[in-house]
């Protein structure tokens, strides 16, 4: 009777064991547009097919970009701590999961003892050989799914650590872009000024050569000689700024800056062209909205680990081995001992602690539903800005091109008009300023139109898709 008996609970603990307490999670819906503001010159992609994938940087078709990206997935040091806190994260999972299965143990003891003897004289005791060798199992019933529901809770979380790795990861590589256009920005400025030194120089040779002999003014000697001396001095400053883009490219890729030596370059990175999709396939290429996704889930399954305390806990212990003194003969029948218990817990009152514990779970989950929308609405905000930024910074680089030109002829008229006597050098000295204005502005457009251009990318995702973290789904529930 008492093994038939045992065999319904257990069977009856297995029925029960389909239940799940808690709100099964389904995707908070927001609002997303038909498409992106249309802007001249921008193409339509569909759906993650033309954007940029995997090793989106050489679109850039720089070297150094293209050498160096790589290394960011593998050796930045906060990628590495995000993919270490990934790890942490699958196996939190692990750990939830193996509270659904039973506990099984095995204890084996022997003793040696000897009995006092029985004279008071101190007659020889006897010596004894005793053991046992038991099995034991314990489990848990999960009857109301609040196991399933922490693992469910983990699994999303493990989920969330993925796109947060992904995320950080594409942070990384977007910095590590943005530094390079930086420092290749750096170059093109030092070759400007270095070439504006120069030929400041050779004006002011002109001008002391004329001065020697009478056709110059000795004002406009000083003046030529304070232009090239500002002209020096600003090209000097541009090597500290040269050096920390560096230094900071040297530690995203996790090198200490002096092991890295980056030669000088004229080169600037090449203007992408980047169809852009439609605002709906942000979902699935933005990390960080997987990572709100997740944490939204996540939270979700914590109001049923909450609401789970509302019932009452059922465990099962079962026990079978040999125990025998003396030793000998330790696995004879005779010597069998087992043994089944089931225990029942349930709290009758807590004074609305459980009550407050569902109340802040489900608290927590409105506020994961509201961070899911903002990060959403900031992406496509985003995504918005960049366009914009791109298109106007367009037209701003077309006028600057021609701003460039006319400079350039005007300095070279100012100059050879005063050559001849028709101008002064104050004439010549504005127009070789404005001409360096001019090739400055345009090269500050050129640098932020690419920098836009890697913060578009970033913002659209860069090679990144949330369905990878379904494959992760798959791994996780086959384990």
């Amino acid at each position: 009777m008492k093994m038939s008996h045992s065999a319904l609970v257990i069977s009856l603990a297995l029925l029960l064991g389909g239940c799940m307490v808690g709100p099964d999670y389904h995707r908070t819906q927001v609002p997303v547009p038909a498409r992106f503001k249309p802007l001249p010159g921008w193409t339509l992609a569909a759906p993650s097919a033309e954007a940029p994938k995997g090793d989106w940087w050489t679109v850039f078709n720089d070297p150094l970009i293209n050498r160096l990206e790589p290394s960011v997935s593998v050796s930045n040091q906060t990628v590495r701590q995000d993919y270490a806190n990934y790890q942490a994260a699958l196996a939190d999972v692990e750990t939830a999961r193996s509270s659904l299965f039973p506990t099984i143990g095995v204890t084996n003891s022997t003793t040696r003892q000897r009995t006092a003897g029985g004279s008071s004289l101190g007659g020889a005791g006897a010596v004894t050989n005793s053991g046992s060798l038991e099995g034991s199992a314990s489990w848990s019933i999960d009857l109301w799914g609040k196991v399933r529901r922490t693992v469910e809770e983990n699994k999303a979380t493990a989920q969330a650590s993925e796109a947060t790795l992904a995320n950080a990861t594409l942070s990384e590589q977007t910095a590590l872009a943005a530094a390079i256009i930086e420092l290749r920005t750096s170059d093109a400025n030092i070759a400007l000024l270095q070439k504006t030194v120069d030929a400041y120089q050779e004006y002011l040779r002109v001008l002391t050569n004329q001065g020697q002999y009478g056709t110059a003014k000795p004002s406009d000697v000083i003046t030529a000689k304070t232009q090239l001396e500002n002209a020096q001095s600003s090209l000097i400053a541009l090597g500290v700024a040269r050096a920390q883009y560096a230094h900071a490219i040297a530690v995203l890729v996790g090198k200490n800056p002096e092991d890295l030596t980056i030669e000088p370059s004229t080169g600037m990175p090449a203007l992408p062209v980047i169809p852009v999709g439609v605002p709906s396939t942000l979902l699935q290429r933005r990390p960080d909205i997987a990572v709100a996704e997740r944490e939204m889930a996540a939270q979700n399954a914590a109001v049923g680990v909450a609401e789970a305390a509302y019932y009452p806990t059922l465990s099962l212990s079962a026990s079978d081995g040999f125990s025998q003194a003396p030793l000998n003969g330790l696995l004879h029948a005779a010597n069998h001992i087992w043994s089944l218990g089931a225990d029942v817990d349930d709290t009758l009152f807590d004074f609305g602690a459980r009550e407050g514990q569902v109340a802040a779970a489900k608290a927590a989950y409105d506020g994961a539903v509201a961070n899911y929308r903002g990060t959403v609405l900031t992406a496509f905000q985003n995504v918005e800005d960049d366009l914009s930024n791109l298109h106007i910074l367009a037209q701003q680089a077309g006028v600057l091109d021609s701003a460039v030109s006319d400079a350039t002829r005007g300095a070279q008229i100012a100059f050879n008009e005063y050559q001849v006597g028709t101008a002064d050098y104050t004439t010549a000295a504005s127009a070789q300023v404005t001409q360096l204005s001019a090739q400055q502005n345009a090269l500050s457009v050129q640098e932020q139109r690419l920098l836009d251009s890697v913060s578009l990318i970033g913002d659209m995702g860069g090679g990144w898709s949330a369905d990878a973290l379904n494959d992760t789904a798959h791994t996780l529930a086959k384990r």
